[in-house]
């Protein structure tokens, strides 16, 4: 582990500071009205929309990136073909996703965090569906609770943050059984061969039938296939 930073050292020595009963009342308590702010602004604007899918992914893709034409493409077709497209607001896949909705029929909704090295909010966001939250947790509620289905390009920690929650939360039937689409086979093949390998076969620790729960694709059109043939016995109103 690297050595901490004066910054990372401060906020670890602020946290196990100690602090008199008033001082912790006063500060939880405006964290509550602020979670509920962002829980209240949240369900106001994502209950409006229809349906969607969340397309996560890195935000440090390159525009130049086969990746981030890839997200572009898919985002469109699905815009094209009634479903609104849902992303973090941000750089990288994000603005590719958010990118290829404005190019199509539906919405394009941002889910914003002010991030370090993502301090941009992408320019394909329609206004009135362009939403700010200071807490992770919130946001990543939103992300599921208005999502009919995701997307997952190939990403970084908080992409695979995003995914395993969506997976945990369908394998716990915590929520219903929607589309998990994995895109790119070559990157997510070796995260597949541990989980098979180490999880299922030698630890025992997942059950086989949970590698049911997402499909695998390469191209947009299989994506946005996985997506339209789930729900082809339902009647859903499009998203234009």
């Amino acid at each position: 582990m690297s050595k901490l930073s004066e910054n990372e050292r401060a906020r670890i020595e602020k946290a196990f500071a100690n602090k008199d009963w008033p001082e912790i009342a006063s500060s939880n308590s405006w964290s509550i009205f602020k979670i509920m702010a962002e829980f209240v602004e949240g369900f106001d604007k994502l209950a409006k929309i229809g349906p969607c899918v969340s397309i996560f992914g890195s935000a440090r893709t390159n525009p130049a990136h086969k990746h981030y034409h890839l997200a572009e493409q898919i985002a469109q077709l699905l815009s094209d073909a009634g479903w609104g497209i849902i992303t973090g607001g941000g750089p990288g896949i994000m603005e590719a996703g958010n990118k290829g909705a404005k190019q199509g029929r539906s919405a394009s909704v941002g889910l914003n965090i002010n991030l370090p090295f993502e301090t941009n909010n992408n320019p394909y966001q329609d206004d009135d569906k362009r939403l700010f939250f200071d807490y992770f947790f919130v946001r990543k509620m939103m992300f599921l609770k208005y999502s009919q289905g995701i997307v997952v390009m190939p990403g970084g920690f908080g992409t695979l943050d995003e995914l395993f929650e969506a997976l945990t939360l369908v394998q716990t039937d915590m929520r219903a059984k929607f589309p998990i689409i994995l895109v790119d086979k070559s990157f997510w093949s070796p995260l597949l061969d541990w989980i098979q390998n180490t999880l299922i076969t030698q630890e025992e620790y997942v059950s086989q039938r949970d590698m049911l729960l997402f499909s695998v694709v390469d191209t947009a059109d299989e994506a946005v296939n996985v997506l339209l043939d789930f729900y082809q016995t339902y009647q859903m109103k499009p998203n234009f």
